[in-house]
């Protein structure tokens, strides 16, 4: 298998990595439409697969850069709580290939940052609350 080939394979989690994918995707859009749930954990994967970023979904999920975590409910403890169904379901999807974010790399609520950065960001979709970003 060539690297091209693997650098398309959805990675394999472990039980401890699913749960911790999908409480993030819980945390960050349970609110959201479920399209809206696969495009956060689409988002981390589109993560996992950029050299910017690391190269495990724990990784990406519990990065630190310039002294932020990349998402908030891993600073607030919401990543503690236990993952619905639906969450589940759209890190399936995700890992199974699905993105509806066009190839985002991250995504965020206007009316909830007032992070000027991310709004320099080139939006690839909205959806939902969040728009998503490369």
């Amino acid at each position: 298998m060539t690297e091209k080939e693997k650098a398309k394979m959805p990675p394999r989690l472990s039980p401890e990595e699913m749960d911790l994918f999908a409480r993030l995707v819980h945390a960050e859009a349970a609110g959201e439409p479920f399209v809206g749930q696969v495009a956060v954990a689409a988002s981390v994967l589109n993560r996992v697969k950029d050299p910017r970023y690391p190269d495990t979904v724990r990784e990406v999920i519990l990065q630190v850069i310039d002294d932020y975590y990349q998402y908030s409910p891993v600073l607030d403890g919401r990543i503690n709580l236990p993952a619905n169904d639906s969450a589940y379901r759209a890190v399936r999807l995700a890992l199974l290939g699905l993105d509806p974010t066009g190839g985002a790399t991250g995504f965020y609520n206007p009316a909830l940052t007032d992070d000027q950065w991310v709004r320099t960001r080139p939006v690839t979709k909205k959806i939902g609350n969040h728009v998503f970003f490369r």
